[in-house]
């Protein structure tokens, strides 16, 4: 037999071989004693070999024990760069990547490519812009920068900290990319809000890239949800189910989200359906289609499902039932949620704490809503907004306007939506200097550019204090001359301050944008009989006939206890319409007492003035507010949304029946909450 090849100090090649082989076999295997024994034979050798303290770094690192490839990894003599690759990786995959970048200071093994990506892929996950240049810095001068794995990284790490102009650069000078790089640019713009970017960047890959993963899947449609292109998502569905990719979770969970953002939740729910496998973000992604669809009810018979499922929900999935809750009001349904947060340990978390503020908000609790802001352990800007247009809506723009100078005092940057709550604190106060100068001077200074609903919050406080031929001009001059919202503001107005020449005109202008404007009807309508031009009266409810444009019936709902009671106007079908409506005539003779006088004006029926109080008496709202007074107990408040604005008789009379039964009642419409208490309404009766 050949003797074996000797190595100096009798360690044999075949020795070496079987060692490098055993501890290959041992890490593939993860049998961490097996690697321990040869490690000691390796030491007892006493004999340095660096590919056998590699393959030591990459045993102890397959097996989770990062501390002991350190020691090897520090032990070392000499390195090479696969010695500071693997210890890199897996600091990486462990999710220790500030511990990765730290090997950048004993770098005495060499920088390769590998090295450098891993680096670079690393101050990506940190966001650390400086250190990442600086390895782009050195790829360069190495010649390392053009090498596929670099480049990507690189391009990746500009997007992750936002340098979408760097990240431009680096993809524009470089003749061919693969899929990854794609994926990181359309990500980079969308987390940007940058929509033409993306929109370039998903043309050139349509055009470019053949072969997509289920990340590309995934990053297009994501473009797709934010630009609402549901024809180009559509598009890249059909090449999913081709490639049987709609069956994968992430992908499965991005199409439900771009059917949801583009109106489409019964696609979405199908989507849904067929996923074989269905985890939280599934979920999750089809809760909120619902939910941004207006389908409150469906969200939250899903995260019961859910549930019942053995899904646990995460601290997004409860942010969107509690935004359920808020659509519907339902206060008990999100006093519940939010008790379940605090037992799974998700109370506290950002998104919680901003649903339960929303949620608070919107079903008429603002002090709740206040309670939580106060004992947040971290806001942000949605934060700091729903506090804002939570006091706002409530008619509290005082401490609307408190909120937004303790904002700015916080060093938080105002976004689009804080002054949409700023200008309509403005309008309630009259505050017309400080809109403009929010409108004209800060939002620029902040970066933040007008837009419609900004306008029309000045509009409402022009006609607020009664500028109303300024607030034409305003809506002329300011590119929303198309805006019905605009408009209709200033013809409500027009009606307050009795400016019926105006009123007639707006009103003109509004059938040219939009004719069987069922709102404007009503509100000219009203306008003529509080003029006591009954002709007008007649013309304006005959037009409406002609044009088949009806009134959208009142719709009101209230829940008591578990259950939601809903009252369509002038509907006797309730099981409790006896006592209703016995409780109706008995508050409506208290209130008649003390001044109330039907506004049969209101009442758009062809009928004696009798019948047309009858009709008055029977409001969706009066039938939801009679049943709270009979079966909620004394002291609690009374909660009632509508489906439309209240009208006038019925604000008034609310307002007495508040007075008269100590009662305090706040009704949600579609124009804002009225906190009605001891006969006071927070909107002081502007509406």
């Amino acid at each position: 037999m050949a003797a074996a090849r000797a190595c100096p100090m009798g360690v044999s090649v075949d020795q070496r071989r079987a060692a490098v082989a055993v501890l290959r076999a041992a890490a593939a295997a993860g049998e961490l004693s097996l690697g321990k024994a040869v490690h000691a034979r390796v030491v007892r050798a006493a004999r340095f070999d660096v590919v056998q303290y590699n393959n030591l770094i990459a045993l102890y690192v397959k097996c989770g024990r990062l501390g002991l490839a350190r020691q090897v990894f520090d032990a070392m003599p000499s390195r090479n760069p696969v010695s500071g690759n693997l210890l890199m990786s897996g600091y990486a995959s462990s999710g220790r990547h500030r511990d990765a970048l730290a090997l950048l200071r004993v770098a005495d093994f060499g920088l390769n490519e590998y090295v450098l990506s891993s680096a670079v892929a690393a101050t990506a996950h940190v966001r650390s812009y400086d250190m990442g240049r600086q390895c782009h810095g050195y790829a360069i001068k190495a010649g390392l920068a053009e090498h596929p794995y670099v480049c990507s990284a690189v391009l990746h790490m500009y997007c992750q900290c936002a340098h979408m102009d760097e990240a431009v650069k680096v993809f524009d000078n470089v003749s061919s990319f693969n899929v990854f790089a794609f994926n990181s640019m359309i990500n980079g713009f969308l987390d940007r809000g940058q929509m033409d970017g993306s929109t370039s960047i998903v043309r050139s890959m349509v055009r470019n890239v053949g072969q997509w993963d289920h990340v590309s899947y995934v990053a297009v449609l994501g473009h797709c949800a934010s630009t609402k292109e549901v024809v180009l998502g559509s598009q890249v569905h059909t090449q999913a189910l081709k490639r049987r990719l709609e069956l994968n979770v992430y992908v499965g969970s991005a199409l439900v989200d771009m059917y949801g953002k583009c109106d489409f939740p019964h696609e979405a729910n199908r989507v849904f359906e067929v996923l074989p496998e269905k985890n939280i973000v599934s979920w999750t992604a089809i809760m909120t289609a619902y939910t941004q669809n207006e389908l409150f009810e469906d969200a939250l018979q899903l995260f019961l499902d859910m549930e019942m499922e053995g899904v646990r929900p995460n601290e997004f999935t409860y942010a969107v039932a509690l935004n359920s809750c808020a659509g519907l009001a339902f206060l008990k349904n999100g006093n519940a949620l939010g008790a379940c947060t605090m037992k799974t340990g998700h109370w506290g978390l950002l998104p919680v704490c901003n649903a339960l503020m929303n949620m608070y908000s919107k079903s008429g609790s603002v002090e709740d809503a206040r309670r939580v802001f106060l004992s947040m352990p971290c806001r942000d800007v949605v934060s700091w907004n729903s506090i804002i247009i939570g006091y706002a809506h409530h008619g509290r723009a005082r401490e609307a306007m408190e909120a937004f100078h303790d904002m700015l005092f916080a060093e938080e940057v105002p976004s689009y939506v804080t002054f949409i709550g700023v200008l309509s604190a403005c309008a309630q106060l009259g505050l017309v200097d400080e809109g403009f100068y929010y409108l004209n001077i800060m939002m620029k200074e902040v970066g933040v550019k007008p837009g419609k609903e900004h306008y029309t919050c000045m509009v409402g406080l022009l006609c607020r204090v009664g500028r109303l031929d300024e607030a034409e001009r305003f809506i002329e001059s300011n590119c929303i001359g198309t805006d019905v919202v605009a408009w209709r503001s200033l013809l409500s107005s027009c009606q307050v301050y009795r400016n019926y020449g105006l009123g007639h005109r707006v009103a003109e202008q509004i059938f040219q944008l939009k004719p069987k404007d069922v709102g404007t009807y009503v509100l000219l309508s009203n306008m003529y009989a509080k003029a006591n031009r009954w002709d007008g009266v007649v013309k304006v409810r005959r037009l409406m006939r002609e044009l088949g444009v009806r009134k959208e019936p009142g719709v009101s709902w209230i829940q008591v206890g578990s259950e939601v009671h809903v009252f369509t106007s002038e509907d006797k079908k309730h099981p409790y319409m006896e006592q209703i409506t016995k409780k109706l005539q008995e508050l409506i003779d208290k209130i008649k007492v003390i001044g109330y006088v039907p506004n049969i004006a209101v009442a758009l029926h062809d009928v004696e003035d009798e019948q047309k109080e009858e009709h008055l008496m029977y409001h969706s709202e009066k039938l939801a507010l009679a049943f709270g007074l009979i079966r909620t107990p004394k002291g609690e408040a009374i909660r009632i949304m509508k489906n439309v604005r209240i009208c006038d008789d019925c604000h008034v009379a609310i307002k007495l029946i508040s007075l008269a039964t100590g009662r305090r009642i706040v009704v949600r419409d579609t124009v804002r909450f009225h906190c009605i208490e001891d006969g006071v309404c927070s909107c002081d009766d502007y509406w």
